[in-house]
């Protein structure tokens, strides 16, 4: 039997089709155009393909004239596929980050470099910078700091143990699942990340007080190990439990609904400023009275906006303390470049770990 209106359903149908095509062919184009760059490239010596300055740019730019009805990050995320295939025509970016496959440090190196990068698991946050220093991957994606619980000391102290740059960042929202192969009532343990214990203290307590919670390097792998546990189950991402043949129990259990965690971006590229960026330092004061607020002072005097501080025990000496701050702007930024120098005068220590584009979306 016809449906009502199967004319007009033919139609629409027939200009969707049209619109395909025409996709397709600009896509082709710029396939094509984005080949050429490379060969630009190369002619000129520069084996530099991926820059993150210049895809943010174009990320934004889109999302700003985006006129609906698909929302800006909807946008963003197909461009952000575009782009990736076509950085995959020249040379497909290798980049590392925690493994095994399904963890949330993997879907944070897939929204910053799209599904045409190849991604490269390994089994800690230290093998990410060694694997990216070694120039095994151009790239590593390593957790800095989560809205809940704070810095990720032990990435903050190998960027100084290595000659890398942050050249990007990556927000991601954190959502937490009980998933198991047996129902609730049957669990009596539960292997869990450390951080992703203490984001869901408050599930624990009210649902399930008395299992013991065992440690897992990370959420993929405390799956893979409550898969070959009868009496186990997971805190885990979906993409995790689907890998390990596990079912979703309960989803979103962490305590906090706005959980997120931000990732650094690391590599040996610098950025270009674009307008919209942060830079990272480490900076440690003289001890003695009034030494931070000699660091602080200068980035108050220039109108510059601290997003963040974190202190952390120097190595030199005991009791003595190193500041990670980021802050808005560029250090090719002329406001920037004299608060740098005024700061380097006032500072004992000082580094800068990268200058890089926010987070789009």
């Amino acid at each position: 039997m016809a449906e009502a209106g199967d004319g007009q359903l033919l139609q629409l149908r027939q200009e969707i089709d049209r619109i395909d095509g025409e996709i397709l062919h600009l896509l082709s184009e710029r396939g094509r155009l984005a080949h050429r760059v490379g060969e630009y490239k190369q002619a000129a010596g520069s084996m530099q393909f991926y820059h993150p300055d210049r895809e943010a740019e174009i990320l934004r730019r889109v999302m700003a004239d985006n006129p609906g009805p698909f929302s800006a990050e909807q946008v963003g995320r197909i461009f952000r596929e575009i782009i990736s295939a076509g950085l995959a025509l020249e040379q497909p970016l290798r980049v590392a980050y925690l493994g095994p496959a399904g963890t949330f440090s993997q879907l944070a190196a897939e929204k910053q470099f799209g599904h045409s990068a190849c991604f490269i698991p390994v089994s800690n946050i230290a093998e990410i910078f060694r694997q990216t220093d070694s120039g095994a991957t151009q790239f590593g994606v390593v957790p800095v700091e989560n809205s809940t619980e704070g810095a990720v000391n032990q990435t903050l102290d190998l960027m100084l143990d290595y000659p890398l740059q942050i050249c990007g960042e990556v927000e991601l929202r954190i959502v937490h699942n009980l998933v198991s192969a047996i129902p609730l009532e049957a669990i009596r343990r539960v292997h869990v990340h450390y951080q992703t214990r203490a984001q869901c203290r408050q599930w624990f307590a009210q649902n399930l007080p008395r299992v013991e919670l065992c440690d897992a390097p990370s959420n993929a792998e405390a799956a893979q190990r409550a898969a070959a546990d009868p009496q186990a189950a997971a805190i885990s991402t979906l993409a995790a439990a689907q890998h390990a043949g596990l079912e979703v129990l309960a989803q979103g259990i962490e305590d906090n609904p706005e959980n997120s965690t931000r990732f650094w971006v690391i590599g040996k590229i610098p950025t270009r400023s674009t307008g919209t960026d942060k830079t990272s330092i480490v900076v440690g004061g003289a001890h003695r009275a009034g030494s931070l607020h000699a660091l602080l002072a200068p980035f108050a005097q220039a109108g510059i906006s601290l997003t963040r501080i974190e202190s952390r025990p120097a190595r030199s000496a005991r009791w003595q303390y190193v500041f990670y701050l980021d802050f808005l702007g560029h250090q090719q930024d002329a406001d920037v470049q004299t608060t740098l120098q005024v700061l380097q005068e006032q500072a004992a220590f000082l580094r800068i770990l990268g200058s890089y584009p926010k987070a789009v979306y």
